[in-house]
């Protein structure tokens, strides 16, 4: 390799693999012709190839995948045995934590004895979010799209308005299939948003509907708003969208907007900026074309319009530049890393150990030969009476079985081929590689399960021996931590688009995910600090009943609680009350209603003496 063929970008961690060296490269490209066709840019061709490499590692097809680009016939006896799938299994288990909720700031603050007008919409936004999750399964959605972001690096959520259910649907996608388009002026940056989106893969012949090979391309476009338009049928009886006009043969718009009589420039007012009119809109196009329709210099980004055949959502529109209402694209990227200065996408779990993988997978082959050949070791016979086959008059081969007798002679001896030590080394090294990779993973051996409890003194040890695996997963969760937020972002102004029942109108609120905790927590040892730490008044009840939340105690309500222990803190109330003198204030401490008045009103007394 020389310099000017060496390629450093976010896939470099994957140049040791012949096929990954360049596959846009001239005669590379035959190598991936099975997973990419000629749509595909050259540019997306490095991520593509990155995505199959790793999806097969996790399938335990490393080998048979390097048989078929690479032509070596030896990976197709290479032994796997599941350890990438754990690496992401396990990595996605901490990720995710115990479980995941939806906090919007402010909501608690609804259970105030007098709440204000702002606490109560947080609280019935944040109702409506967790509903929202509950009904399009969020939970499962997670980890569906993280589990594809740890093992590829990248993973994809789209929303949409689905008007028959009146709701906002979720979806996650393969990241293979989402090819974004960056503006072409100013500095790229991982915080950056396309302008320009695509979804597209290839639908497979359907010789029973007489289909052909087709690719269908999903595009999501920021442009500025135009004129409406309603759904027609073009000559060949396939919908299509055609301008709307007024009766005096004007362009119509759709109400509430307004256009400019000098420029021409239409704005619209969406419900989340009152105060903002803005140019922009969302458009978005769902069609097809015919693989054979398409010449070789049709790539992805700029297919024949002419050729396409359009799709027709749920409600009969047409999906031609369907002005979707909103100022942004409904498409969420989630990457697994932190992306580096002027890149966009992630970096897998599994990248930093990929080469120890492999490492790991000839180690078992070649324990697989080894123990072969110790438990059913090479014998060498010499003076041995060997039957004879009678037909041919060859003797028969000698097979070693329980029981099995040989008759030698006086000089004759027998010969073991003993490979019990180096399947023993072979096992120590296995053993080797695996600490590595859980040391470079930083999921560590602790982690991994992996760690020999009883090597550990101390609680405290355990803690220093999971502090990487805590710096992985607090990095992991930080670059997902926005992404989140401008997704629940995302739900409520689609709902707030589509006019849905109970959503309020005006600026969305700051709605975030909140993960629990990723390791298990000693609950014995923080009741025992609460209990320490409020008894001696360094503490305070909210702060302890906080604390018993957040170590995994089953309280819902945390001022419910507080409430429920005070009514039986007789101790604390005995105390309020020599330092205070005031009963009332003792009840009100211990939830009782306040006193009745043990004593009447004195009887006047008449000025007037009474008569004799």
């Amino acid at each position: 390799m020389r310099l000017r063929d060496l390629i450093t970008d976010v896939w470099s961690w994957l140049d040791y693999k012949p096929a990954m060296a360049d596959p846009g490269r001239a005669g590379r490209r035959n190598a991936w012709a099975e997973l990419t066709g000629s749509w595909v840019p050259d540019e997306d061709l490095r991520r593509l190839a990155a995505y199959r490499l790793l999806a097969s590692y996790d399938s335990n097809q490393a080998g048979q995948l390097t048989a078929v680009t690479e032509g070596d016939e030896t990976g197709v006896e290479r032994r796997e045995l599941g350890d990438a799938s754990k690496l992401v299994d396990t990595a996605l288990g901490y990720l995710l934590g115990s479980e995941q909720t939806i906090i919007v700031a402010g909501a608690e603050h609804a259970a105030d004895d007098e709440p204000s007008a702002d606490a109560t919409a947080t609280l019935a936004v944040q109702d409506k979010l967790r509903e929202w999750a509950e009904k399009e399964l969020l939970p499962l959605r997670v980890q569906q799209a993280e589990r594809t972001a740890i093992l590829l690096g990248d993973a994809v959520y789209s929303l949409a308005w689905e008007p028959s259910k009146g709701r906002v649907l979720l979806r996650t996608w393969d990241p293979g299939l989402y090819f974004p388009e960056w503006p072409e002026d100013g500095e790229q940056d991982g915080a950056e948003f396309p302008t320009r989106v695509h979804l597209a893969w290839e639908l497979p012949e359907d010789k029973r509907r007489g289909l052909k090979t087709r690719l269908r391309r999903v595009t999501y476009e920021l442009a500025p708003i135009t004129p409406a338009s309603h759904t027609a049928t073009a000559k060949d009886g396939s919908p299509v969208r055609d301008q709307l006009v007024t009766e005096a043969g004007e362009p119509a718009l759709i109400p509430g907007d307004t256009q400019d009589p000098g420029t021409g420039a239409i704005t619209r007012t969406y419900p989340w900026a009152p105060n903002r009119p803005t140019l922009w809109t969302c458009y978005l196009t769902d069609a097809e074309w015919d693989l054979n329709d398409l010449k070789h210099a049709d790539v992805l980004y700029d297919l024949p319009m002419h050729k396409a055949r359009y799709r027709v959502r749920s409600d009969g529109e047409a999906l031609d530049r369907l002005d979707l209402m909103v100022d942004f694209i409904p498409l969420v990227h989630i990457t697994n890393s932190i992306p580096a200065s002027g890149e966009h996408w992630g970096k897998p779990t599994v990248a930093a150990v990929l080469q120890a993988l492999d490492e790991l997978s000839a180690t078992d082959t070649d324990s697989s030969g080894a123990s072969a050949t110790t438990g059913t070791p090479i014998i060498g016979l010499a003076g041995a009476r060997l039957p004879i086959d009678r037909t041919t008059g060859q003797p028969l081969p000698v097979k070693v079985r329980a029981g099995t007798v040989w008759q030698l002679n006086d000089n004759g001896r027998m010969d073991v081929l003993d490979t019990s030590a180096q399947l023993a080394e072979l096992r120590a090294r296995v053993d080797h590689v695996l600490d590595r990779i859980a040391a470079n993973s930083r999921l560590t051996a602790a982690g991994l399960g992996t760690l020999d409890p009883t090597a550990l003194p101390s609680g405290y040890a355990l803690q220093l021996a999971l502090g990487p695996l805590d710096s992985l997963v607090a990095a992991m969760r930080l670059a997902r931590t926005h992404k989140y937020t401008v997704l629940l972002r995302m739900v409520q102004r689609l709902h707030q688009a589509g006019q849905a029942e109970g959503w309020p109108a005006g600026e969305s609120l700051p709605a975030r995910l909140v993960w629990g905790p990723h390791t298990p927590t000693d609950r014995a040892a923080v009741l025992d600090e609460v209990v320490k730490g409020v008894g001696a008044g360094v503490l305070s009840v909210e702060t302890g009943v906080r604390m018993l939340i957040d170590a995994g105690y089953p309280i819902d309500d945390a001022r419910a609680e507080i409430e429920r222990i005070q009514t039986r803190a007789f101790d604390a109330a005995a105390r309020l009350a020599d330092a205070t003198g005031d009963n009332a204030a003792v009840r009100e401490y211990l939830g009782l209603p306040e006193a009745a008045s043990e004593t009447g009103p004195a009887p006047l007394i008449s000025e007037t003496a009474p008569e004799s």
